[in-house]
Protein backbone atom coordinates (compact mmCIF):
# COMPACT_ATOMS: atom_id res chain seq x y z
CA UNK A 1 0.00 0.00 0.00
CA UNK A 2 1.35 3.50 -0.55
CA UNK A 3 1.29 5.91 2.46
CA UNK A 4 3.66 8.19 1.09
CA UNK A 5 0.64 10.68 0.02
CA UNK A 6 -1.11 9.99 3.39
CA UNK A 7 -1.04 11.76 6.59
CA UNK A 8 0.03 8.81 9.75
CA UNK A 9 -1.86 8.28 12.67
CA UNK A 10 -0.16 5.87 14.88
CA UNK A 11 -2.13 3.95 17.45
CA UNK A 12 -0.50 2.01 20.60
CA UNK A 13 -2.70 -0.11 22.17
CA UNK A 14 -3.09 -3.12 24.13
CA UNK A 15 -5.73 -6.03 23.03
CA UNK A 16 -6.49 -6.31 26.93
CA UNK A 17 -7.29 -2.58 27.43
CA UNK A 18 -11.00 -2.01 27.30
CA UNK A 19 -10.42 1.87 27.18
CA UNK A 20 -8.42 1.17 23.92
CA UNK A 21 -11.71 -1.10 22.52
CA UNK A 22 -13.76 2.61 23.71
CA UNK A 23 -10.88 4.80 22.08
CA UNK A 24 -10.97 3.07 18.63
CA UNK A 25 -14.40 2.97 18.84
CA UNK A 26 -14.76 6.47 19.42
CA UNK A 27 -11.75 7.47 17.03
CA UNK A 28 -13.44 5.63 14.38
CA UNK A 29 -16.56 7.93 14.96
CA UNK A 30 -14.16 11.44 13.92
CA UNK A 31 -12.63 9.54 11.41
CA UNK A 32 -15.67 8.59 9.45
CA UNK A 33 -16.87 12.34 10.15
CA UNK A 34 -13.82 13.79 8.44
CA UNK A 35 -13.90 14.56 4.68
CA UNK A 36 -9.96 13.95 4.11
CA UNK A 37 -10.41 10.64 5.40
CA UNK A 38 -9.42 9.07 2.54
CA UNK A 39 -5.90 10.59 2.79
CA UNK A 40 -4.93 9.31 6.40
CA UNK A 41 -3.36 5.57 7.17
CA UNK A 42 -3.95 4.50 10.29
CA UNK A 43 -1.03 2.47 11.60
CA UNK A 44 -1.67 0.30 15.29
CA UNK A 45 1.04 -0.25 17.45
CA UNK A 46 1.97 -2.39 20.09
CA UNK A 47 2.30 -1.88 23.68
CA UNK A 48 2.02 -4.53 26.75
CA UNK A 49 0.29 -3.26 29.95
CA UNK A 50 1.31 -6.16 31.61
CA UNK A 51 4.20 -7.94 29.37
CA UNK A 52 5.01 -10.09 32.56
CA UNK A 53 1.44 -11.93 33.22
CA UNK A 54 1.07 -15.31 32.79
CA UNK A 55 -2.21 -16.76 30.71
CA UNK A 56 -4.45 -18.79 33.13
CA UNK A 57 -7.53 -19.74 31.77
CA UNK A 58 -8.88 -20.46 34.93
CA UNK A 59 -8.84 -17.84 36.55
CA UNK A 60 -11.63 -15.11 36.73
CA UNK A 61 -10.75 -12.32 35.14
CA UNK A 62 -12.08 -10.11 38.42
CA UNK A 63 -10.81 -12.00 40.72
CA UNK A 64 -7.07 -11.38 38.64
CA UNK A 65 -7.87 -7.46 38.41
CA UNK A 66 -8.34 -7.41 41.80
CA UNK A 67 -5.17 -9.07 42.88
CA UNK A 68 -3.53 -6.66 40.65
CA UNK A 69 -4.99 -3.35 41.71
CA UNK A 70 -5.59 -4.38 45.35
CA UNK A 71 -9.23 -3.86 45.07
CA UNK A 72 -11.92 -6.32 46.44
CA UNK A 73 -13.36 -8.45 43.70
CA UNK A 74 -16.77 -6.81 43.94
CA UNK A 75 -15.51 -3.26 43.59
CA UNK A 76 -13.86 -4.66 40.03
CA UNK A 77 -16.80 -5.95 39.05
CA UNK A 78 -18.94 -2.85 39.45
CA UNK A 79 -15.97 -0.88 37.72
CA UNK A 80 -15.88 -3.27 34.95
CA UNK A 81 -20.01 -3.13 35.00
CA UNK A 82 -19.16 0.71 34.40
CA UNK A 83 -17.06 0.31 31.60
CA UNK A 84 -19.57 -2.57 29.96
CA UNK A 85 -21.97 0.26 29.95
CA UNK A 86 -20.24 2.78 28.67
CA UNK A 87 -19.34 0.16 25.56
CA UNK A 88 -23.22 -0.35 24.79
CA UNK A 89 -23.74 3.62 24.22
CA UNK A 90 -21.58 3.35 21.24
CA UNK A 91 -22.18 -0.30 20.24
CA UNK A 92 -19.79 -1.55 21.97
CA UNK A 93 -20.24 -5.50 24.08
CA UNK A 94 -18.23 -6.17 26.88
CA UNK A 95 -18.86 -9.25 28.89
CA UNK A 96 -16.22 -9.55 31.68
CA UNK A 97 -17.34 -12.73 32.90
CA UNK A 98 -16.40 -14.45 30.22
CA UNK A 99 -12.74 -12.48 29.45
CA UNK A 100 -9.45 -15.03 29.99
CA UNK A 101 -6.63 -13.69 31.65
CA UNK A 102 -3.99 -13.84 28.77
CA UNK A 103 -0.97 -12.23 28.08
CA UNK A 104 -1.25 -10.34 24.65
CA UNK A 105 2.78 -10.74 22.99
CA UNK A 106 1.13 -13.30 20.82
CA UNK A 107 -1.78 -11.41 19.62
CA UNK A 108 0.65 -8.46 18.88
CA UNK A 109 2.68 -10.77 16.75
CA UNK A 110 -0.29 -11.86 15.24
CA UNK A 111 -1.42 -7.93 14.29
CA UNK A 112 1.82 -7.67 12.81
CA UNK A 113 1.24 -10.34 10.59
CA UNK A 114 -1.74 -8.41 9.54
CA UNK A 115 -0.18 -5.52 8.68
CA UNK A 116 2.52 -7.16 7.16
CA UNK A 117 -1.30 -8.16 4.02
CA UNK A 118 -3.10 -5.01 4.69
CA UNK A 119 -5.89 -6.10 6.89
CA UNK A 120 -4.39 -4.65 10.56
CA UNK A 121 -7.89 -2.55 11.56
CA UNK A 122 -9.80 -5.42 10.56
CA UNK A 123 -7.77 -7.62 12.84
CA UNK A 124 -7.40 -5.06 15.88
CA UNK A 125 -11.10 -5.32 15.64
CA UNK A 126 -11.54 -9.07 15.77
CA UNK A 127 -8.89 -9.64 18.95
CA UNK A 128 -10.92 -6.61 20.80
CA UNK A 129 -14.02 -8.78 20.35
CA UNK A 130 -12.55 -12.24 20.98
CA UNK A 131 -10.84 -11.05 24.02
CA UNK A 132 -13.53 -8.63 25.53
CA UNK A 133 -16.84 -10.17 23.98
CA UNK A 134 -16.78 -14.10 23.26
CA UNK A 135 -13.85 -15.04 25.72
CA UNK A 136 -11.17 -16.54 23.53
CA UNK A 137 -7.91 -17.20 24.88
CA UNK A 138 -5.71 -14.60 22.57
CA UNK A 139 -2.77 -16.13 23.42
CA UNK A 140 -3.68 -19.15 21.85
CA UNK A 141 -2.11 -20.26 18.00
CA UNK A 142 -5.57 -21.59 17.40
CA UNK A 143 -7.34 -19.51 17.74
CA UNK A 144 -5.34 -16.78 16.20
CA UNK A 145 -5.10 -18.70 13.31
CA UNK A 146 -8.67 -18.79 13.81
CA UNK A 147 -9.25 -15.51 13.41
CA UNK A 148 -6.96 -15.33 10.31
CA UNK A 149 -9.30 -17.47 8.52
CA UNK A 150 -12.23 -14.91 9.22
CA UNK A 151 -9.92 -12.68 7.59
CA UNK A 152 -9.38 -14.39 4.51
CA UNK A 153 -5.57 -15.84 5.26
CA UNK A 154 -4.15 -19.16 5.10
CA UNK A 155 -5.12 -20.62 8.58
CA UNK A 156 -1.81 -23.33 7.86
CA UNK A 157 0.16 -19.60 7.12
CA UNK A 158 -0.89 -17.71 10.42
CA UNK A 159 0.23 -21.08 12.72
CA UNK A 160 3.72 -21.20 10.49
CA UNK A 161 4.36 -17.24 11.19
CA UNK A 162 3.24 -17.36 14.83
CA UNK A 163 5.53 -20.72 16.24
CA UNK A 164 8.10 -19.45 14.52
CA UNK A 165 8.88 -16.26 16.10
CA UNK A 166 7.99 -14.33 13.24
CA UNK A 167 7.43 -10.63 14.01
CA UNK A 168 8.89 -10.78 17.80
CA UNK A 169 11.22 -7.87 16.51
CA UNK A 170 8.49 -5.57 15.02
CA UNK A 171 6.56 -5.55 18.31
CA UNK A 172 9.73 -5.21 20.63
CA UNK A 173 10.47 -2.09 18.43
CA UNK A 174 6.88 -0.77 19.06
CA UNK A 175 6.89 -1.36 22.38
CA UNK A 176 10.56 0.51 22.52
CA UNK A 177 8.91 3.51 20.47
CA UNK A 178 6.10 3.90 22.90
CA UNK A 179 9.48 4.27 25.79
CA UNK A 180 11.74 7.29 24.04
CA UNK A 181 7.96 8.77 23.24
CA UNK A 182 7.27 8.52 27.08
CA UNK A 183 3.97 7.01 26.87
CA UNK A 184 2.82 5.28 29.94
CA UNK A 185 -0.45 4.29 29.25
CA UNK A 186 -3.00 3.26 26.44
CA UNK A 187 -4.74 3.98 24.15
CA UNK A 188 -2.29 6.83 22.84
CA UNK A 189 -2.88 8.32 19.70
CA UNK A 190 0.12 10.40 17.62
CA UNK A 191 -0.85 12.29 14.82
CA UNK A 192 1.56 13.08 12.45
CA UNK A 193 4.14 12.68 15.08
CA UNK A 194 3.15 16.65 15.56
CA UNK A 195 0.10 15.72 17.77
CA UNK A 196 -0.79 13.82 20.70
CA UNK A 197 -3.94 12.37 21.82
CA UNK A 198 -4.32 10.01 25.22
CA UNK A 199 -7.47 8.04 26.65
CA UNK A 200 -10.90 7.45 24.73
CA UNK A 201 -11.58 11.16 24.63
CA UNK A 202 -15.02 12.02 22.91
CA UNK A 203 -15.52 11.78 19.04
CA UNK A 204 -15.30 15.73 19.20
CA UNK A 205 -12.03 15.46 20.64
CA UNK A 206 -10.50 13.46 17.90
CA UNK A 207 -12.14 15.26 15.19
CA UNK A 208 -10.75 18.27 16.14
CA UNK A 209 -6.72 17.35 16.54
CA UNK A 210 -7.34 15.27 12.96
CA UNK A 211 -8.61 18.33 11.39
CA UNK A 212 -5.64 20.70 13.14
CA UNK A 213 -3.12 17.47 12.24
CA UNK A 214 -4.24 17.57 8.59
CA UNK A 215 -4.92 20.99 7.82
CA UNK A 216 -1.02 22.13 8.93
CA UNK A 217 0.12 18.61 7.10
CA UNK A 218 -1.84 19.55 3.91
CA UNK A 219 -0.21 23.32 4.08
CA UNK A 220 3.45 21.76 4.71
CA UNK A 221 2.62 19.11 1.37
CA UNK A 222 1.76 22.38 -0.92
CA UNK A 223 4.60 24.17 0.05
CA UNK A 224 7.33 21.65 -0.47
CA UNK A 225 5.03 20.89 -3.99
CA UNK A 226 6.24 24.73 -4.66
CA UNK A 227 10.06 24.38 -4.29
Amino acid sequence: MNTENKMTIEIWSDVMCPFCYLGKKKFETALSQFSGRDNIEVTWKSFQLMPSLRTDPEMAIHDFLSRERGLPAEQMKQLNSQVAAAGREIGLEFNFEKAIVANTYLAHRFLHFTKEHGKQNEAEELLFQAFFRDGKNVDDVNTLAGLGGKLGFDQTAVLDALTHDRYSEDVNRDINEAQQLGIRGVPFFVLDRKYAVSGAQDPSVFLQTIDQAYTEWENEKSLSAMN
